[in-house]
């Protein structure tokens, strides 16, 4: 397997790699963007230890956008797996992970949604699951296509999935967007934008490995920091800075390493539990991600 990795984010709370709240050329934070400083509030024994995901409250199959109907979505298949590690580099265990898209077309299933593109009557574009012992988690799924949205004159966002992580509390809660590798849309888009340093920038795109071996997994793989128990400000969408996967990184804040592969055959084949392999695929591969509470659009 070929790899290609991203560089380093220098600080979890570097300027840079953080969005602002106010972004003029992203029109929604001239509306909700803070005026007055924030006010952080003390926690509380419930912000730090719970809540407590129990596998009832999951489906088998929530962690697989492509089985949720009969028939099957249209689009690129891929998977999206890795593993939710604490700010000491402990695996996280049940821990929920939450996913949202468009579909190939750019549409998300949604009423508020009423961009032309055509509804797949075979995709809903959204999954959960709980981390396992190990802090382990896989998603499949379809590239999500790009869409135009009313922010400025021919303005389109780049393909992206949306993520939500839970850690051992809500207090401890990362929300984030994963793009794929050279989409020509990022320099127009205001929400990728919004992490100012480039470099920092670049972190948060999945880097592309090549699998071929028919045994090896082909999913992508996260390497999460959850958001530590210090509660933070919610911040800006599409904020999180990338640092390199490596085994046993240390980071002071949020992290995981993400890839996704994509089959070249529709036919799948599906190990036990939630583990997905024996699919030749491309693989993207991202580094962590940094910040605590943030918001996507």
């Amino acid at each position: 397997m070929t790899q290609y990795h991203s560089g380093v984010a220098t600080s979890a709370r570097d300027d840079g790699g953080q969005p602002p709240y106010l972004y003029p050329d992203y029109v929604g934070t001239r509306l909700r963007a803070p005026l007055k400083p924030l006010i952080v509030l003390p926690e509380s024994l419930a912000d730090d230890t719970g809540p407590v995901f129990g596998r009832g409250s999951v489906g088998e199959r929530d962690n697989d956008l492509t089985r949720r109907h009969r028939g099957e979505p249209l689009g690129e298949r891929i998977i999206v797996s890795g593993r939710v590690l604490d700010d000491n580099g402990r695996p996280v265990k049940g821990g929920l992970i939450e996913v949202w898209q468009a579909n190939a077309a750019g549409r998300y299933a949604h009423d508020s949604d009423q961009h032309p593109a055509p509804l797949d009557p075979n995709f809903v574009g959204a999954g959960r699951c709980l981390t396992d012992d190990h802090g382990r988690y896989a998603f499949v799924t379809i590239k999500p296509g790009a869409y135009p949205w009313q922010n400025h004159n021919n303005a389109w966002r780049p393909a992206h999935i949306h993520f939500s992580l839970f850690g051992q509390g809500f207090g401890s809660h990362l929300v984030t967007q994963m793009y794929f590798p050279g989409d020509p849309l990022f320099d127009q888009d205001p929400i990728f934008q919004l992490v100012r340093d480039p470099a920092a920038r670049q972190l948060m795109i999945a880097s592309l490995s090549a699998a071929t071996d028919r045994s090896a997994s082909a999913g992508p793989r996260y390497r999460r920091r959850r958001a530590s128990s210090t509660r933070a400000p919610i911040r800006s969408p599409g904020s999180a800075s990338w640092s390199r996967a490596r085994p046993r990184q240390t980071s002071s804040s949020t992290r995981s390493t993400t890839a996704a592969s994509r089959s070249s055959a529709p036919a799948r084949r599906r190990s036990s539990g939630s583990t997905f392999s024996a699919i030749p695929a491309m693989t993207w591969t991202t580094g962590p991600t940094t910040g605590s509470g943030k918001r996507c659009a």
